[in-house]
């Protein structure tokens, strides 16, 4: 039986952009920004053709049966949907992986805001540059957790008629690798592994969908996938502070 609260879930989005507005959360939230912006930048030059040439290739597997090909508009736009979420997705992970030492202190800056409570005494920038291979290596074992399941939705999104079942189910790992990629910020601050993590999110799975539903939403979006990181990271610290302590009852 599925566990947590979906509704609950969809709320920590919407608080995480009230709180990146807090001023003594700002300049963790501005620094990761210019870098999003530049990085945005150099990925929607490619964007257009990038687009155009997977959705052909995608199109091309289609064999010529007339009730198929009468379906055309219809698998373009599944097709599409499909491979916009594989770049949002890719354009967070290329986000996180240059700006991951500074998320994981924006989630402890938060959740001291949420908690009124220190969890790393040691705040200073040393302290942040020398968890960079550390925060390197937690963005890469989330990396090699989402490419093997990703390439084999893709395969199925590649067979006729089945696609229209791959569709929801990309909309539905995309929403789960939202929560387990900001969740992991505040997860990471308390030492919890990475396997670990997993299990937790378990325990409240449809608070993590309600939760990475509209990450996954708004990182389609350009210009607003350039904020939604940090007001992401907020609100998945929120989403710590309260849904560990649910797992727990």
């Amino acid at each position: 039986m599925l566990k947590g609260n979906f509704f609950r879930g969809l709320g920590y989005l919407g608080e995480g952009f009230r709180l990146i507005r807090q001023p003594g959360l700002r300049l963790f939230v501005v620094i990761p920004l210019v870098i999003n912006i530049l990085l945005f930048g150099v990925l929607f030059f490619f964007l257009g053709e990038l687009f155009a040439g997977l959705v052909a290739a995608a199109m091309a597997w289609l064999p010529d049966w007339t009730w198929l090909q009468s379906l055309d508009w219809l698998f373009w736009i599944l097709y599409g949907a499909v491979i916009l979420l594989m770049l949002a997705y890719g354009f967070v992970i290329v986000a996180n992986l240059i700006g991951s030492p500074f998320y994981g202190y924006l989630a402890e800056l938060t959740e001291k805001h949420l908690t009124g409570q220190e969890v790393n005494t040691d705040d200073s920038w040393a302290s942040i540059i020398k968890d960079i291979p550390r925060a390197l290596w937690r963005e890469v074992q989330k990396i090699l957790y989402y490419l093997p399941r990703a390439i084999g939705l893709l395969i199925i999104g590649l067979i006729p008629v089945v696609n229209l079942v791959a569709a929801v189910l990309w909309f539905l790992f995309n929403s789960w690798m939202m929560a387990l990629q900001y969740v992991d910020y505040p997860a990471d601050n308390h030492k919890v592994s990475f396997p670990a993590l997993r299990r937790l999110l378990g325990d409240t799975r449809l608070s993590a969908f309600g939760f990475g539903l509209p990450v996954a939403l708004a990182a389609m979006v350009p210009v607003l996938n350039l904020f939604v990181v940090p007001a992401a990271v907020c609100g998945a610290t929120a989403y710590w502070v309260r849904e560990k302590g649910a797992t727990r009852n």
